[in-house]
């Protein structure tokens, strides 16, 4: 609900700090006092439209801002948006701030909790949180993707939808996965040749994961077979063999341990040095005999080389079409197998399919069947109980009905009736709210009715009855007491206090009777100070509420008074007596 408003520089208002309750709200004064200004400026806080007109003569800017609790279940909704933007206040998930700026360069600036947002942005949350009588952009009744919900809310019939939803994405889940195979079905034959010659190609390579490698290690000591025999044989001359006038690394090894032997000899102390020198000889005949080894086995095979050129070159074809490595080419090979194994069943599971889907079409005709005589019947119920409502207001000439939409669609859903008609998850039909606000006028949709006091009155009618099933926490009624008199106005007065207990009701009214029922009063003025206009709210009570009430029927007198306080008593009276009944009832 809206907890606080402020309000800036907006027309003949100054500046306005409202703080609210829950309950009935209602805005008295004298015509031109600006208590239409007020939602006026709400209207475009959530998102309406705007001008530089609005700004107050003399000032820069306007600024509009609003505080909300949106701690109820009633509000998922304006979460999930919140969520979605990553615009929820964390610190404090059941209060939404939102503000909006007017400049008088034309420029609009939007901020939801602090954040700069989009108009539209605020203009979504504002659906979902105020229902502004007498503005049709922000009025949920007059958009008519809403009433199907309100009627399935108000029909009780959520266990129906929820069962009949959840077959429904079954169904949708079946038919898109026939598509795709019936997709593939077409290509099949093409597909089906390019995997095989795929899958035999890269079996036909016999690829091993770690072969690569070993492969070009092969190739590079072949392909330089006469250079590492050539730099073997250099390096054995010159540990072992010595060449002319250059003696051999071991031989002049040997004379160094030679010497060292006899040092060893004259100093025992030395004995450390001749063993290294050992040891280092044992290295160098060791390395030697490798040397010899590996130069034993270095052979020059053009044959080999050329089978190995091949292997290799064959590898990077493969790589150049299936993938990086030997790895990734043996993982599209077992890939399109199982594609291969795929089409090769397509014609099974398409059958298997297709029988599916005849199974959930079937269950979702006898689901979506049941939705609608629920839906129906709730609609007799709902025209009923509106035309009460209307006659309690007077309106005694008003209609009230559900319209329901089919469309025939070939490949829609057979019903009982043998008509084959379109659904989606919702259900089979469309559903708009019609009224006939007078005799002979015929019925027309909600949004093509005339506005003003009746139309008021017909919301008003609505809400009371859909009061349950309508998830908008505030709503505000402008020009409600329009064109009818003291004995009906205590009627609207009563309804829409009842209508309180469900909802914030804020209200605009002339009429005592109507005021009488609010839970809070507030007085609405214009002053004039310094040559300037402004508006001023106050909130009523005791004997200044009174006394207000006895100006609205007129001069100031002790007849007018004894009048309001009589008035105010029945009003607490029959509210007291209903909020009894409710309570034991």
């Amino acid at each position: 609900m809206l907890v606080e408003l402020q309000i800036t520089n907006f027309a003949i208002i100054d500046h306005l700090a409202l703080h609210f309750d829950i309950g009935l709200l209602t805005f008295t004064g004298e015509t031109g006092a600006g208590k239409s200004i007020i939602f006026d400026a709400v209207e475009v806080l959530l998102g309406g439209r705007a001008d530089i007109t609005v700004i107050r003569s003399g000032a820069d800017l306007v600024l509009i801002e609003g505080n909300f609790n949106i701690a109820s279940p009633e509000h998922q909704a304006v979460h999930a948006i919140l969520e979605s933007e990553d615009l929820l206040n964390e610190d404090d998930p059941s209060s939404l701030f939102l503000s909006r700026e007017l400049r008088s360069n034309g420029r609009s600036t939007a901020r939801i909790n602090g954040r700069i947002a989009t108009v539209s942005l605020l203009r979504q949350l504002g659906e979902y949180l105020v229902d502004l009588h007498g503005q049709s952009e922000h009025l949920s009744l007059l958009r008519t993707r809403e009433h199907l919900g309100l009627l399935d809310r108000y029909a009780n019939c959520e266990e129906l939808l929820e069962a009949y939803q959840e077959n429904y994405h079954k169904l949708h889940t079946t038919r898109r996965r026939l598509y795709e195979l019936r997709q593939a079905e077409q290509d099949a034959i093409r597909r089906a040749d390019l995997l095989h010659y795929q899958i035999d190609e890269i079996q036909a390579g016999h690829l091993k994961p770690d072969e690569e490698n070993n492969l070009r290690v092969e190739r590079d000591r072949l392909a330089n077979a006469e250079e590492l025999a050539s730099l073997t044989n250099e390096a054995l001359q010159a540990l072992d063999e010595g060449s002319q006038g250059v003696s051999a690394t071991t031989d002049l090894l040997g004379q160094a341990i030679h010497a060292l032997s006899k040092i060893q000899r004259l100093d025992s102390s030395q004995a450390a040095l001749h063993e290294q020198a050992q040891l280092l000889f044992e290295n160098l005949n060791d390395l030697a005999h490798k040397l010899r080894t590996y130069l034993e086995n270095i052979e020059f095979d053009p044959q080999r080389l050329q089978q190995l050129e091949e292997r290799l070159d064959l590898i990077h074809r493969l790589k150049r079409k299936y993938g990086e490595t030997i790895p990734q080419i043996l993982a599209f090979a077992e890939k399109a197998r199982q594609d291969l194994d795929t089409i090769t069943h397509t014609g099974e599971q398409i059958a298997e399919l297709e029988a599916r889907s005849h199974e959930l079409l079937s269950g979702l005709a006898q689901q979506g069947q049941a939705l609608s005589l629920a839906r129906h019947s709730a609609s007799l119920k709902l025209a009923e109980a509106v035309q009460s409502e209307l006659n309690d207001l007077h309106m005694t000439g008003a209609q009230f009905r559900v319209d329901f939409q089919q469309q025939l669609d070939p490949e829609g859903v057979l019903l009982e009736d043998g008509r084959l008609v379109a659904f989606n998850a919702t259900g089979f039909e469309q559903v708009e709210f019609l009224i006939a606000p007078n005799p002979g006028e015929g019925l027309k949709p909600l949004v093509k009715i005339a506005s003003g006091g009746e139309t008021s009155r017909l919301m008003l009618a609505l809400k009371n009855v859909l009061a349950h099933a309508d998830y908008i926490p505030t709503l505000i009624f402008d020009e409600i007491d329009q064109g009818i008199g003291g004995r009906v106005g205590a009627v609207v007065g009563q309804k829409l206090w009842q209508l309180a207990r469900n909802h914030q009701v804020l209200c605009i009214t002339h009429l005592p009777q109507l005021a009488s029922y609010g839970d809070q009063h507030y007085q609405v003025q214009k002053t004039v100070q310094g040559g300037r206009t402004a508006t001023q709210v106050t909130i009523l009570e005791g004997e200044d509420r009174i006394r207000e009430l006895a100006l609205m029927f007129g001069e100031l007198s002790e007849g007018t008074l004894r009048s309001a306080f009589e008035l105010l008593e029945a009003a607490n009276s029959k509210t007291y007596q209903a909020s009894t009944h409710n309570y034991t009832g």
